[in-house]
Formats: structure tokens, sequence, C-alpha cells
């Protein structure tokens, strides 16, 4: 199963696109054409913002080249009321049969798809069955991508590995009634926040989690919880409420926004960053680092130095260069953490050289290598910015 990656650097936004509004930027765009699967389906709460999600992201498929199939049909026996679904647009019966039936899709766009396994029980359907989600797997493990929205965080709670898909096990916990806040951009090279301001205030609701997805995910936007309603917020200063990051072969990325219905209608930035949070799920737009993490590279290094060796020599040989790479990328994320971005650079750039030679054959050092040179062009862009 192949997926292929192109670069496309996008400065329009589906709203102004249906204003007849071109933003001044300039689009440079793939003209190969490929498919995006949204899963809108639920069988717990149904949010009234998956039909016009839907619409929006139609919309920016024709815009940017891209074709889009829904999943949500109705759902019956829901609590609190049976789910309408999108009978005039979704697919006759499941895609999820086969990951190789999957990857007709560059990524699948999950829109609040609400279960209702919050509460635990065993005994609650999940909204993928087991051979559904045995093809999400392999898809995922084959390269797809995956883009989730608000609620996709509050969907299969009792699937351990639906969690780590959406980010670092950060399941929906509650939320306070709507209102004003401000998202502060972490990351600001990464295509889907490169065009919003350092602090974004905006109106929507915002999900607590019962952990911070910090520690294995790249965080895009952390929520100041001192810009909102005294005890709204659960988390404290650490409450990412956007993330990316590289997963088991594939791309994930997340967005708790878009509770609302003006969020895919005339929220222009929102948009914007929704649009290039797919293309980079989907591997058509790169840049920022491409949501790389030290918890990420320190599984590589783990990997190389389990590495089987003919010889003994060669395994001490290849520990030894091990530790010796992980000793300058120890420094590295220090440095970072400390705010000192040449610093930090300047090991990692070294740690990327050294980490060539390692592994049982000349692949295993070489996608380390780029790693390491993605951790680099992350901390080039929080130079960039002045942060």
């Amino acid at each position: 199963m192949k997926f292929a990656r192109r670069r496309l650097l996008v400065g329009t936004t589906v709203a102004a696109l249906a204003l007849g509004i071109m933003p001044g930027a300039t689009a440079v765009e793939d003209t190969d054409p490929f498919k995006v699967l949204v899963v809108g389906k639920t069988t717990g709460f149904r949010h009234a913002s998956i039909v016009p999600a839907t619409t929006a992201i139609m919309a920016m498929g024709d815009a940017h080249g891209f074709e889009v199939d829904v999943w949500d049909p109705p759902s019956t026996g829901v609590p609190g009321g049976n789910s309408p679904g999108q009978p005039d647009r979704t697919l006759p019966s499941t895609p999820f049969t086969s990951a190789a039936d999957l990857a007709q899709y560059e990524t699948l766009v999950f829109v609040s798809t609400v279960d209702g396994t919050n509460s635990l029980n065993p005994a609650r359907p999940t909204l993928l069955d087991a051979d559904e989600l045995a093809a999400l797997q392999g898809y995922v493990r084959a390269g797809g991508g995956f883009a989730g929205v608000h609620a996709a965080t509050d969907s299969m709670h009792t699937v351990p590995w639906y969690g780590e898909l959406t980010g670092g096990g950060a399941r929906f916990r509650s939320h306070p009634a709507n209102q004003l806040a401000d998202k502060v951009v972490e990351s600001p090279a990464h295509p889907s926040t490169q065009m919003l301001p350092p602090v974004w205030h905006r109106y929507d609701e915002w999900y607590n989690f019962f952990v911070s997805p910090r520690p294995s995910v790249h965080v895009l936007l952390n929520l100041d919880e001192s810009t909102y309603g005294a005890g709204s917020g659960a988390m404290g200063e650490d409450h990412p409420i956007a993330w990316c990051h590289n997963f088991e072969g594939g791309r994930s990325w997340y967005t708790a926004g878009g509770h609302t219905n003006e969020s895919f209608v005339t929220d222009v930035l929102f948009l914007e960053h929704l649009l290039q949070g797919i293309l980079w799920s989907a591997g058509r737009v790169d840049g920022g680092g491409d949501c790389v993490t030290f918890f990420e590279v320190r599984n590589l290094l783990a990997d190389l130095e389990a590495a089987e060796f003919d010889a003994p020599a060669e395994r001490a040989r290849q520990a030894a260069a091990v530790r010796n790479v992980t000793s300058h990328v120890d420094r590295g994320e220090a440095l970072a953490e400390d705010g000192d971005r040449d610093g930090a650079m300047r090991e990692l750039r070294t740690a990327s050289t050294l980490a060539r030679a390692l592994g049982p054959d000349a692949a295993a050092g070489a996608v380390l290598s780029g790693k390491l040179l993605d951790l680099v062009a992350w901390q080039q862009g929080l130079a960039d910015a002045g942060m």
C-alpha cells in the first residue's frame, strides 16, 4: 500500500472562496487528485456542526483538488434519540472493510464521532466494530492519514489504541459553556498554524482532557485558561488544544475546535487551520518539522539499540554509537526546553550526522538522521518567530 506525499501551498480559504474574496497569498497546488473520507457517524451525542463541517470539507475538495466521500449513516437506538446521519451523502455501506480498501483515501477526517463510550462500559458498542477497527489500524500502519476534529476524542474510549492515534491517550473529559478564550500558538511554522496570530482569540467549546498528550505529541496550540471563565479550565497551564504526531507509520492531526456551526461557515482562520491540517495528514503539505517529537526519536533510538548483529563486537559498537547520539539528543532537548534554539539545533545537527552510521543497514540510520533534522526545522521555526 502506498500513500503519496506531495507539497501543496495553499493561501485561500473555503470561506473566502465562497464569498468571492481572494486573500493576498498565492496558492501553488499539485494538480494530482486524491481522495479524503469524512467520517461523521455517531452513536452517541450528535453535534449539529457535523453537517456544516462536511459541507465545508467538500467545498475545500472542490477548491483544492481532492474528492470527498462521506460515511455518516443514520443510527438507531442512540441515547437521547436516533441519529439522522447524512443519508443523501453517505456511502451505502461501511468503508472500513479492509486496510486495502481504505487505501484509496489519503486521509480520514473524523468529525465529532461521539459513540457514548465515555462511561467506559465494556458492553457499550464502539463506533467501529472489531473488524472495522482492524481495517483502520492496518490503514494507519501502512501510512494512512488521520485528522480528528472536536469530539473525535470523545469516541472509542474503551479502545486504548484509538486514544493513542488521536494523540497521547488524551480523551475528552468535560467542557464549560461556549465562550471566548485565547489559544497560544506553540508551533508557528507548521502548515496548520502558520496563518494564525501568535495569540488566537476565538469563541468555541473548550475541551478538558483526562491527560495532557504533550509527552508524546507535537503541540500546535495551547489554551490559556486564564482568559476564560474562572473554573472553566481543568488542566492548568499545560492545556494542549491542537496537536499532531507521526503514529505507527501514519500522520495524525487533531484540533479540539469546531463545536459551533460558525466554525465551518464564517470563521476564516479556523477553516484554513482545518484545511492545512487535513492536507498535512494526507502528506500534501510539509513544514515546521512535520510533527516529529523527541518521544518519536527516542523510540527510534531504542529500536536501533535493540537491532540484531552477527558479531558481539558489532552489537557493542552499535550500543556505544547509540549512547553517543542519545547524549546529543538529551542535550538538544534540554537546550530547547531552556529556549536556546541555536544550541539545540547545534546538538541535533551533530546527532543527525552521527545517526547516519547507526543500524544494521544504511536505511535505518538515514531515517533517524532525517527525523533529527525535522527537530532542527521545528527549532528553526521557533527561532524565526522569536520564540
